[in-house]
């Protein structure tokens, strides 16, 4: 495959839906140019396209990859996970699952925080920890701060393709967040989510976390 539609499909998976101005930017050509490429990509089944609105004026072309477009990237562990979720939730009840997804994340979050040792973090250095360890694992996630709260912005969710058929997935990356902050998850406030067709997951975090001494 042509190098640069392989770094436009790379592009698309990474970000999971992009306008054409988005994909130049990306990929480094100019407008006329990815629109030549996404017309191959889009006759081969590997890319299709939709009118997105997005508050007043026209609505904005944007671009994403079909199953098939996925299938050009190794994915078999994709196909398992589904798999084998699909199963979880045949045979256990749904508030089980979400105690099993609230663990593993509970525990991952845990071993970050066992990677960092015994030194005591202010919350703004709580908040650039976690933000280095989703980063690390595949997210895309900064922080800034706010009159009387803090945001969490994630452009970036590596579970993406999991979580359109199981969306419990979700609970992972809040729960990250709210272990390293030593917050309960209930007081975070998950205000937008990748999964249900917003541009990025966004968390917002009350200023009631005492900094650490």
């Amino acid at each position: 495959m042509q190098a640069t539609r392989q770094r436009i499909l790379q592009t698309l998976l990474r970000r999971h839906q992009c306008t054409i101005n988005e994909l130049a930017e990306a990929v480094g050509i100019s407008p006329i140019s990815v629109r030549h490429h996404i017309g191959k990509l889009e006759a081969a089944g590997w890319v299709t396209s939709e009118d997105e609105h997005h508050g007043v004026g026209r609505p904005r072309r944007v671009y994403r990859l079909t199953e098939a477009g996925l299938e050009q990237f190794p994915s078999q562990y994709v196909r398992l996970t589904t798999q084998l979720l699909k199963q979880l939730k045949h045979f256990l009840p749904a508030p089980m699952v979400a105690k099993i997804f609230a663990e593993m994340a509970r525990e991952m979050a845990q071993n970050f925080i066992d990677e960092a040792g015994e030194r005591p973090m202010s919350t703004e250095e709580r908040l650039q920890f976690m933000t280095s360890l989703l980063n690390r694992e595949g997210f895309m996630v900064t922080w800034e701060e706010d009159d009387d709260h803090y945001v969490v912005h994630e452009s970036v969710c590596p579970y993406y393709h999991i979580g359109q058929k199981h969306p419990e997935v979700c609970v992972l990356d809040k729960t990250v967040i709210a272990t390293v902050l030593d917050l309960p998850p209930e007081k975070i406030q998950h205000q937008q989510c990748i999964f249900n067709g917003d541009k990025q997951c966004r968390f917002v975090i009350p200023k009631t976390v005492e900094n650490q001494a």
